[in-house]
């Protein structure tokens, strides 16, 4: 892989890693809106639909980066030769089913994806986790004050 490509992987490592621990660790983002006596949080659900598209389009163009260097995605159990953009909705769809878990089977990674997506599934069981943590810990606060 040259440098280029292990420079952006890093950049994007970073902004992911960035955003979900801000999000689990009560990052200082803060909206307009506020709901009083909910036990929804709009501002907390808002952070986590951007943290779930920060993941995924993050994981997607690791996908898309490592597809150049080699096949890190198939599709029914064959490789396809796709175009550029074709390419890349393949690597945002796969990125946003394993996040979600959901996991159709229709495209499937292959060498070094494989530990990406595994990286990439425990991440998508974890922020729900956080999200239910950060929902507590809210309307824990909200009452102390």
């Amino acid at each position: 892989m040259d440098i280029i490509s292990t420079l952006i992987i890093s950049i994007i490592c970073f902004i992911i890693l960035k955003s979900i621990m801000e999000f689990i660790l009560g990052g200082k983002i803060k909206f307009t809106m506020e709901m009083k006596e909910s036990r929804f949080s709009i501002e907390i659900f808002y952070t986590l639909i951007v943290i779930y598209t920060i993941v995924i389009i993050g994981f997607g163009l690791i996908y898309f980066i490592l597809s150049f260097h080699r096949v890190v995605l198939i599709e029914y159990g064959e490789f396809r030769n796709v175009s550029i953009i074709g390419t890349l909705i393949h690597s945002l769809y796969f990125s946003g089913v394993t996040l979600l878990t959901i996991g159709y089977g229709d495209v499937t990674p292959v060498g070094i994806g494989r530990l990406i997506a595994l990286i990439q599934a425990l991440i998508g069981y974890i922020l729900p986790t956080a999200f239910v943590l950060r929902l507590v810990q809210t309307t824990t606060d909200r009452k102390e004050e």
